[in-house]
């Protein structure tokens, strides 16, 4: 059983609720989405990827980070290839402390309790709002996250309206990401203590360090 891969690479876990771990990171390839501001456009139809078979996926995290039970699984969008669940479930029967990043957009019900979930509500400004599938945050859990690139006081504006309709912050981690260069990470931080509201600031410290 073979997946398309994009890259597999070793780093600090750049966001989510466990920013700053060391990390092996399997980076799927193919992506329903084509949001404004993304930062991945290489994990994308028209670029390179290579096949491999799950156990080629697990052998160098197995025989090189024995100490690092950390795994993200991330894109593009990783839920595009059906193999992906089985991925999932062959790192966790090795013990993986296991994340899978996804952009919101297809169903996370038959993910594995186990597994923390990052996940995407795109703000307006990606232009692709309207592929939310918000019977998602049925399944979010406590140790879950949500994901808001904020670009604009409207993003701002429009992703507060939405946690508050659905009673998210009692749901799960509700983080707030600055777009860069169009919002500065002073000013968003600024604009969550303005509004009082249990938001979790966050900039990618992958890129504030200068690393993958």
């Amino acid at each position: 059983m073979s997946l398309k891969i994009s890259e597999i690479f070793f780093s600090l876990q750049g966001e989510g609720p466990l920013i700053g771990v060391p990390t092996y990171f399997v980076r799927l390839f193919g992506c329903n989405l084509s949001c404004s501001w993304c930062d991945t456009p290489y994990a994308k139809e028209g670029s390179n990827y290579e096949k491999k078979e799950i156990s080629e996926i697990l052998l160098p995290w197995k025989e090189n980070y024995a100490l690092i039970p950390y795994v993200t699984i991330t894109g593009g969008e990783p839920l595009l290839q059906e193999e992906t669940l089985e991925l999932i479930k062959a790192f966790l029967l090795e013990g993986a402390i296991l994340v899978l990043e996804t952009n919101g957009s297809l169903s996370i019900k038959n993910i594995p309790e186990e597994v923390i979930v990052i996940m995407d509500l795109k703000t307006p400004s990606s232009g692709m709002e309207r592929f939310n599938n918000l019977e998602n945050l049925q399944f979010l859990k406590k140790d879950d996250a949500l994901k808001f690139v904020i670009k604009d006081e409207r993003d701002f504006h429009w992703s507060l309206s939405v946690i508050e309709k659905y009673d998210l912050f009692s749901k799960t981690n509700c983080f707030f990401s600055p777009c860069e260069p169009f919002m500065p990470p002073e000013k968003l931080a600024k604009m969550i203590l303005e509004v009082k509201r249990p938001i979790r600031f966050q900039i990618q410290l992958h890129k504030f360090l200068k690393i993958k």
